[in-house]
């Protein structure tokens, strides 16, 4: 922390690569509240410090922000079991639709044929089309 008064809204952006704007607009939204100076400037804390980290990681797990607010409103985000749950199906689905894209990927760069001619690309293309 660079002194007792707290980190300024530039210098929280700085720590974390973040532009102000995005410090802002998370505190329209309710996800920072962070206390103000004498002269009305915004100071962030220790707490707030956490607060952006927690944030940053729940957009990394795939959460937008409202979810975030939501799971973030109350001491305890398992107290939204059922968002959590859906968000994890989600991933779930994610994951399955990269696999199956990374495994075509890495079949057309293994088969000998032009894609257009090889068995496992047609059957794929042709799943792909509605009523075939």
């Amino acid at each position: 922390m660079k002194s007792s008064r707290g980190l300024t809204i530039g210098e929280l952006a700085d720590r974390f690569g973040l532009a102000t704007h995005v410090l802002r607009h998370w505190e329209g939204m309710g996800l920072l509240a962070p206390e103000r100076d004498g002269g009305g400037q915004r100071r962030y804390g220790e707490t707030d410090l956490a607060r952006v980290a927690l944030i940053l990681m729940g957009k990394e797990a795939g959460f937008g922000l409202r979810e975030l607010r939501t799971l973030l409103g109350t001491d305890n985000p398992m107290d939204h079991p059922e968002l959590l749950r859906r968000h994890v199906a989600g991933l779930e689905d994610r994951i399955a639709r990269a696999t199956a894209a990374k495994e075509l990927i890495e079949h057309a760069l293994a088969c000998p044929l032009p894609f257009d001619e090889c068995p496992h690309a047609r059957e794929q293309i042709l799943a792909r089309i509605p009523g075939h």
